[in-house]
């Protein structure tokens, strides 16, 4: 199991979460942040300090997000492992269903 980032991410991206997150294991695309579900060790470090509520446990996404769970694992179909955030910084690219979404206004 693994934590989740869903839609209320899209364009927001407050970083808090990677500062919290003890492994390194959250990605940021361009318009989104998404968690390694192989790097992640299920510590719930992130949910908390998540200001706009994006982060879930993977058994408890929202059923209107569920996709985001699979959404999370495609994002790093062509990355792989990498180990760690921070020493890719930006991805420039995010998910399909992420670039077809119309701007968030927040």
């Amino acid at each position: 199991m693994t934590y989740v980032i869903a839609q209320p991410c899209v364009d927001v991206k407050d970083r808090a979460c990677v500062e919290e997150c003890p492994v390194d294991c959250i990605y940021e695309g361009q318009r989104s942040l998404y968690i390694h579900p192989d790097e992640c060790v299920d510590c719930g470090a992130c949910e908390p300090v998540c200001p706009v509520e994006a982060i879930f446990y993977e058994e408890d996404v929202p059923a209107q997000w569920s996709q985001y769970t699979r959404v999370n694992a495609e994002f790093f179909d062509a990355l792989g492992s990498p180990g760690g955030a921070a020493k890719l910084g930006l991805i420039e690219r995010d998910h399909p269903l992420i670039v077809a979404l119309p701007p968030q206004g927040r």
